[in-house]
């Protein structure tokens, strides 16, 4: 039996954005809550590296099969059943959203992508609701979606942003679509998360039919208080807080680039490159964009750099539209914007 590929726990926001709202807080036990929330994502990331993974139980070739259950705000997964395909709707609204948010990630992978779920073979979809108590994250354990509630102050729960559920099994697609995943540090690392983000922005412009012209690029739009900022990330322009929130250090350009810098930092790279490769493609991201980006992943090596994801999805645009095309050179001229090359 083969072996699965190696699978971080993702987090959809940095331990230091908790950090830094820990220390502008002088609430303290809205800092206690945010400290201990990036105290226990580091703990379940070192966790996760070590971890053995489990065979997920895959559906038939085209069948959608999503599972919801509720960890009652304890720590153990999954937690109890509460949600299975094709069940009634749920009393309990974070369980329709993390079930519908899965089902719209797996229908523009089916649709648009023709990928069978997360790992291409029928992966059953797990999400777990209500994970300890104002937990201020949502996370892909290698095998699971995991979704806290906030504190509903800072956060305000983070089953209700397509973007953020896309984003987070996104990872999930990574580990199976890159031979050997992607090392979760230095460039390779900051290329996860920024397929990440490719694609979660991407579901939810499928999602609400926007041009790229007409999307607002934005990460993580609603799950924070207006008091925090408007988003996690922007990836039509990184860095501008006032698209933001105040401690956003993203890089747009290599000129910025963060030596040793958080993944989700210089992920401003290569989300800026696949903005301006979008806009020039005109019309939805999702036609050529994305299809672009998806198959360059194949291409892709454990310890990949932007350069190399610049050529792969070079190369990625040669093989769907051809060599010297127009698309190919649209991509190449993006990672140029970038300074990459």
């Amino acid at each position: 039996m083969a072996a699965h590929p190696l699978g971080c726990t993702c987090f959809i926001i940095p331990s230091k954005m908790l950090r830094k709202l820990a220390e502008q807080t002088s609430d303290q036990q809205e800092r206690h809550c945010l400290l201990d929330t990036a105290e226990l994502s580091a703990h379940l990331r070192g966790q996760r590296s070590i971890a053995p993974m489990t065979l997920g139980i895959a559906a038939a070739t085209g069948e959608k099969r999503r599972t919801v259950y509720d960890a009652q705000n304890k720590s153990k997964l999954p937690g109890k059943l509460v949600r299975e395909e094709d069940s009634k709707p749920s009393a309990d609204k974070a369980v329709n959203q993390a079930y519908d948010g899965a089902g719209a990630t797996y229908d523009f992978y089916r649709e648009i992508l023709q990928r069978n779920s997360i790992d291409n073979k029928g992966l059953r979809i797990d999400s777990t609701v209500h994970y300890q108590n104002k937990f201020n994250n949502a996370f892909w354990n290698g095998q699971q979606m995991v979704y806290g509630d906030g504190d509903g102050k800072l956060f305000m729960g983070f089953t209700g942003a397509v973007d953020v559920i896309a984003h987070e099994l996104t990872h999930g697609v990574t580990q199976y679509a890159v031979p050997g995943g992607l090392v979760y540090e230095g460039q390779s690392g900051a290329l996860n998360e920024s397929i990440s983000d490719v694609f979660g922005s991407v579901v939810k412009q499928w999602t609400l039919k926007q041009s790229a012209e007409q999307a607002d690029w934005l990460i993580g739009a609603g799950i924070m208080a207006p008091s925090v900022g408007k988003a996690l990330r922007s990836m039509a322009d990184p860095g501008n807080q006032a698209l933001t929130w105040s401690g956003d250090d993203q890089p747009k350009t290599m000129a910025g680039y963060v030596e040793n810098g958080d993944v989700h930092t210089n992920s401003g790279i290569p989300n800026h490159a696949f903005y301006a490769a979008a806009i020039a493609l005109k019309g939805n991201a999702w036609e050529k964009a994305a299809p672009i980006w998806y198959k360059s992943l194949s291409l892709l090596t454990p310890n990949a750099t932007f350069a190399d994801m610049a050529k792969a999805t070079a190369q990625a645009a040669s093989l769907l539209y051809g060599a010297d095309s127009a698309e190919q050179h649209a991509v190449q001229a993006a990672w140029k914007v970038v300074g990459v090359s």
